[in-house]
C-alpha cells in the first residue's frame, strides 16, 4: 500500500556532505496530506528523530543537527530529501525515511507516531 525507498547513503569524511533521498509511492500519498522526514539509528542505540517537514512546509529538527541538516520535499512527486552538511563521526547511523498522515496527531519526534518506514540507508562518517 505504501512504499518508501531511500537512496544516497555512503562513506564520507568528517566535515563533508551527503544528500539522502526518499521516494514514496502508494495510494495513501495521493489521498492524504502526509508529513515526511528522517530518523536514524546508530549501533546499540534507539532510533532517534532527525528532521521532518509537514505537508504545509513546517520543519522540525533534532537539536543535534540544527544548522547542519536540511529536510526538503516535493509534494507533487512525493519525495523528501535530507541534505547533511558539516558531518561528524557521531552522525554515523542507518538513516530511515518515515512518513505519517498529518491528521494522525502526536509528537513528530516519536517513532510510534509514524506508520510508514523505508528500509534504511547507511551513512558512515570517518574521522
Amino acid at each position: 500500500q505504501v512504499q518508501l525507498v531511500e537512496s544516497g547513503g555512503g562513506l564520507v569524511q568528517a566535515g563533508g556532505s551527503l544528500r539522502l533521498s526518499c521516494a514514496a509511492s502508494g495510494r495513501t500519498f495521493s489521498s492524504y496530506a502526509m508529513a515526511m522526514g528522517w530518523f536514524r539509528q546508530a549501533p546499540g542505540k534507539e532510533r532517534e528523530f532527525v528532521g521532518i517537514r509537514t505537508f504545509g512546509g513546517s520543519t522540525y529538527y533534532a537539536d543535534s543537527v540544527k544548522g547542519r541538516f536540511t529536510v526538503s520535499r516535493d509534494n507533487a512527486k512525493n519525495t523528501v530529501a535530507l541534505q547533511m552538511n558539516s558531518l561528524k563521526p557521531e552522525d554515523t547511523a542507518v538513516y530511515y525515511c518515515a512518513a505519517r498522515r498529518m491528521e494522525r496527531g502526536g509528537s513528530y519526534y516519536d517513532t510510534a507516531n509514524y506508520a510508514y518506514w523505508g528500509q534504511g540507508t547507511q551513512v558512515t562518517v570517518s574521522s
